[in-house]
Order: structure tokens, then C-alpha cells, then sequence
């Protein structure tokens, strides 16, 4: 279906991943922090398998509902993020790339649901 820069947004998710990777093998090893960073993990690293499945859909429809899954695993992630900081698990500046670049990749998948939207239509 509708590949906006299908190299980079593919890149971009999968260098995500790797990044939220190495800031769970980094946090410290209590029972909250690992609690909340396995969540991180899992919402995290499935952003960039949810866009992959959407540029392989059958029909505008399935490619929205991908990125749709794509748009509420960052949504999750971000509040896990969040967490990790006002409970005072992690320094803020230490997430704040992280959160910084979720923003960026929500922004570009809701363009390219909007995009796919209006086609449909």
C-alpha cells in the first residue's frame, strides 16, 4: 500500500527499537523499574513491526489499522516513559530523546493514516 520514505519511517522504527533496547538493559535492576521497563520493551520495540505489516497490507483499510496499532503502541510507551520518570526511576534527561523521537514517529504515522484516510475516501 502507501509508502511514504519506506526506507527511513523502516529505519527510523527499527533504530526505535534498538534504542529502547539498550535503555532496558540499562535501568536498574528493582522489581519497579524492570516492571515498567519490560513494558517499555514490549510497546516499544512492536511500533516498527506494526508500520513493516501496514506497508505490506492488502487494502487502505489494513494499513490504517496497522499504523493505528503502530500510533497506540507509542502511546504506550511514551506513559511507561513518563512513569519511569516521576516515580524517579530515571532521570528525565536520560528519556528525553527517547520521548522526543516517539513524538516525531507519531507525527508521521498519523500523516500517513490521514493520507491513507483521505484516498479512501
Amino acid at each position: 500500500m502507501n509508502e511514504e520514505k519506506p526506507k527511513d519511517l523502516k529505519s527510523r522504527t527499527r533504530d526505535f527499537a534498538l534504542r529502547i533496547i539498550r535503555m532496558y538493559l540499562s535501568l536498574p535492576k528493582t522489581t519497579e523499574a524492570q516492571v515498567m521497563g519490560k513494558q517499555i520493551l514490549r510497546s516499544g520495540t512492536s511500533v516498527g513491526a506494526h508500520y513493516r505489516e501496514g506497508t505490506r497490507a492488502r487494502s487502505d483499510a489494513e494499513f490504517i489499522s496497522k499504523i493505528e496499532g503502530g500510533l497506540q503502541e507509542l502511546e504506550e510507551t511514551v506513559y511507561w516513559m513518563e512513569l519511569l520518570v516521576q516515580s524517579g526511576t530515571v532521570e528525565e534527561n536520560r528519556l528525553q530523546p527517547l520521548m522526543q523521537e516517539a513524538d516525531e514517529i507519531t507525527a508521521i504515522l498519523v500523516t500517513c493514516a490521514q493520507n491513507a484516510r483521505q484516498r479512501k475516501s
